[in-house]
């Protein structure tokens, strides 16, 4: 009895050292976002910018594809509808890639 005693004890001790070091890690990324200053305009007008060209790019790059293979090898299916679906897939994969490595250097400054 004793013995289920002290492994319930060490047991729920565990799970406060845990629950207290969650607690006080987002505090402190609460504290640390408080205390950054806020993004100014250009920076939004950059990511924005950022954000249109890394979806724009691939889509132009796949759609002039696209037409070059439907000019030089004619099919019954349109390549340059299929790749410019390809190309907005690839291009907002990228532009995802671009806003979660800025938010995440935002929380690892």
């Amino acid at each position: 009895m004793t013995d289920d005693y002290e492994r319930s004890k060490e047991r729920r001790r565990k799970i406060a050292e845990s629950f207290t070091k969650k607690v006080g890690t987002r505090e402190s990324l609460r504290i640390k976002a408080g205390s950054q200053k806020r993004q100014t305009l250009w920076f939004g007008l950059g990511m924005f910018g950022l954000i249109g060209w890394s979806v724009a790019i691939p889509t132009l790059i796949a759609t002039a594809l696209g037409v070059w293979i439907d000019s030089n090898y004619p099919s019954r299916f349109s390549w340059t509808l299929m790749l410019l679906v390809i190309g907005v897939a690839i291009g907002c994969m990228n532009a995802w890639y671009w806003v979660r490595k800025t938010g995440i250097r935002e929380l690892d400054d």
